[in-house]
């Protein structure tokens, strides 16, 4: 028989919307990931989004007929329109010579004085007009699969204990709501640890012996040959801000969002500090802006001041990929584990999860070896 006994003694209960609330409300990084539907695997893979502009590329031109591979050549029908990159002129197939080539003819100038093609073009499709009355097979195939990619699921583990010292001075109140206080720092707890494994955890399958561990933002994000705009050791400021931006826009990305440590979010925040407009109904003052207007696409981009981001990086990202999906039926929770004779009362929190960072290639952009914020701050301020 346990020593102390309180109302769920013997129930186990799920903390996952806990969870995701305590992660919700942190302002940091993870913040970031939604829940996704939950894996069925410990390696736990995903379909990349197809979010880039549907395009061909040109491997060589002989008058007008264009070699392209057979998976670009399969993008095309009779009657597609193509323009080629950085240029105005509007090209139309007109043949679909074999599985590697295709002819098109010149449909509308359109102010260029390109007249052809020519080899490592990019043609980006415009459309495939259809005719009235189209059958099956006429339209344009569009599929959901670009590529795969994988994350690896994680243990978590907190164990909650209250001695019988602590449950005898009774500073909290009763039994079940000194559980729920220490099982709302652990979840706390929990959250922090997921915040630091989403930016920095390396991606470990497991195995025997081997504990599975997640990948985070810098494992997916640091590849050779990965979106990044060097900054030469130079202050943060909104001319690398858009050329990040600009980086994920031209590969199919929205950015939405400037993940930073708070002293980059202090520098670039002084570049608006003129530019601050304070309405009578505020109720807040300050020079810290916490949204930069993009201004190749005009849309808005958050900054995310978290003090776990190396202070010489800097993040402008897509969020939409991000999601955090649990192992089926291993769900974060918590259940009794005092032992018999123990002097108070142990609870256990387990989970099982993974995060999912699709199109990490296309939405992603580091800024990378940064002037260090203090030094830039202190610029700023002898200026």
């Amino acid at each position: 028989m346990a020593l102390y006994t309180y109302s769920f003694v013997n129930k186990k209960r799920d903390l996952t919307d806990v969870l995701s609330t305590v992660i919700k409300d942190e302002p940091r990084f993870i913040a970031n990931f939604k829940r996704v539907e939950d894996t069925a695997q410990q390696k736990h893979e995903w379909l990349e989004d197809q979010i880039a502009g549907r395009a061909v590329t040109a491997t060589a031109v002989d008058t007008l007929v264009v070699t392209a591979s057979p998976a670009d050549v399969a993008k095309l029908k009779v009657g597609t329109l193509l323009v080629i990159k950085n240029d105005s002129a509007l090209f139309k197939v007109t043949v679909i010579n074999s599985s590697t080539a295709f002819t098109v003819a010149l449909a509308a100038a359109n102010g260029s004085s390109t007249t052809t093609p020519v080899a490592d073009d990019v043609m980006s499709i415009v459309s495939s007009p259809m005719s009235e009355g189209s059958a099956n097979g006429d339209g344009e195939e569009s599929y959901h699969l670009s590529d795969s990619n994988y994350n690896c699921t994680q243990i978590f583990r907190k164990d909650i204990i209250l001695t019988g010292s602590a449950l005898a001075i009774n500073i909290l109140g009763n039994v079940d709501n000194q559980i729920n206080r220490q099982t709302a720092f652990a979840l706390s707890e929990t959250a922090r640890d997921l915040n630091r494994v989403a930016l920095f955890g390396r991606r470990v399958e497991a195995a025997s012996g081997t504990s599975g561990e997640i990948g985070g933002l810098y494992y997916f994000g640091t590849n050779s040959d990965f979106l990044s705009v060097d900054a030469s050791s130079l202050a943060l400021d909104s001319f690398m801000v858009n050329d990040a931006a600009q980086c994920i826009l031209s590969e199919g990305g929205e950015p939405s969002q400037i993940l930073c440590s708070p002293g980059q979010a202090r520098v670039l925040s002084n570049e608006f500090r003129d530019k601050l407009q304070i309405v009578r109904s505020d109720e807040k003052r300050g020079a810290y802006v916490a949204v930069v207007i993009n201004e190749i696409n005009g849309r808005a981009m958050t900054i995310t001041a978290d003090p776990d981001v190396p202070d010489t990086d800097a993040w402008v990202m897509d969020v939409a990929g991000f999601g955090l999906s649990n192992l089926k039926g291993r769900a974060l929770s918590d259940e009794d584990a005092t032992p018999k004779g123990f002097d108070g009362i142990k609870r256990m929190a387990l989970g099982e999860l993974t995060l999912e960072f699709k199109n990490a290639r296309q939405r992603l952009c580091r800024i990378h070896s940064l002037q260090a914020s203090a030094a830039a701050l202190a610029a700023l301020k002898s200026a």
